[in-house]
């Protein structure tokens, strides 16, 4: 993918969906943390429904850390990987409570000394809570940036890097969500929806298989709520 192909590809995200959002609910940097961490391997449908419940019982560290380990396994038992979940997301609650007052830290390198929290999560926690242009690579992003030719990379580090190259600065703030966006309802993993796509013309995947009758796409995707 060309950088003038970058720059519209990115330019077509976004007029497409002017202000995307992550489609987990939080109403808190707090929230946002302990909602992201409780996301690996799991969808974010799952994550909201147990966390509807989570923070109305325990909205802060503190109280999170009061609930304890039993409890807040017991809520979130829906969710993959619930006990090892339950067990990092309070051991986090006590850092914060006895380290930070209480608050998130907004530095990479405090959000990765908690325990549950990587790269990914720390990506998307000072991109969305703090406004800093980081790129969160999940598997969505992985395969997006792979298939689409936008940043091919071997691994998820790999990726951000060569994301963090060729996206233009313009859409730097924004880009991690529009590409989980596409890659969650569009370029779905086994088989994507490339009559569906509003990028498709400068994808060195999908441009190749266009009709030159039909150059535009019908449908963009599906906004963040």
């Amino acid at each position: 993918m060309t950088p003038e192909a970058v720059e519209a590809f990115f330019a077509t995200l976004k007029a497409a969906n002017p202000n995307p959002e992550t489609e987990l609910e939080y109403s808190s940097v707090f929230e946002l943390l302990a909602a992201v961490l409780l996301s690996a391997q799991a969808t974010d449908v799952s994550v909201n429904k147990a966390t509807r419940r989570l923070f109305v019982l325990a909205p802060t560290p503190a109280r999170m850390l009061a609930l304890g380990t039993e409890r807040v396994t017991e809520l979130i038992r829906t969710i993959g990987l619930y006990r090892t979940k339950a067990r990092n997301l309070v051991e986090t609650c006590r850092i914060l409570v006895e380290q930070h007052g209480g608050r998130v830290p907004a530095t990479r390198e405090a959000l990765e000394a908690l325990p549950g929290v990587g790269r990914k999560t720390a990506n998307v926690v000072l991109n969305v809570a703090f406004g800093a242009p980081t790129i969160a690579v999940d598997t969505h992003i992985f395969r997006v940036a792979n298939r689409t030719g936008l940043a091919p990379g071997r691994n998820p580090l790999e990726v951000e890097r060569a994301l963090l190259q060729r996206v233009p600065p313009a859409y730097r703030a924004d880009a991690h969500h529009w590409l989980i966006l596409h890659g969650r309802y569009v370029c779905l993993a086994r088989k994507p929806l490339c009559e569906r796509c509003a990028v498709r013309r400068w994808c060195d995947f999908g441009a190749p298989t266009m009709n030159p009758q039909h150059p535009g796409p019908d449908m963009n995707p599906k906004p963040a709520h």
